[in-house]
């Protein structure tokens, strides 16, 4: 049974992990749920920790992707949804290990290379 400090940890850390790309600008922003993937012992977090960084991986990939057309007009309409995409997400993430922190929030069409 889990005590109540456990699930409060839970959720700050898996908080912590989907928050993260919001600081996404920074490279050094995927540091944070690969912290908490190498350091929690908890299998929900450390699930939530994965998701979180896949979701960076997919972010990056997407961006590097949309370079060539965002120079042309066609890419604009892209962009902005890669960026709509990029904030309405981790919001559903983290209110999700919140209000359910029993499960790992799985964020939909994305590639999971961990």
């Amino acid at each position: 049974m889990e005590t109540s400090f456990d699930s409060d940890k839970r959720k700050i850390l898996s908080v912590a992990s989907h928050g993260s790309i919001f600081l996404s600008q920074l490279v050094l922003s995927a540091g944070v749920p690969l912290a908490v993937l190498l350091l929690a012992d908890d299998s929900v977090t450390k699930e939530n920790a994965k998701e979180a960084l896949n979701f960076h991986f997919n972010m990056w990939l997407y961006s590097v992707l949309l370079i060539i057309p965002a120079w042309l007009i066609i890419g604009l309409p892209l962009v902005a949804l890669l960026g709509l995409v990029q904030i309405v997400l981790p919001i559903f993430a983290i209110l999700s290990s919140v209000t359910a922190p029993e499960e790992p929030f799985r964020y939909p069409f994305i590639f999971r290379p961990l």
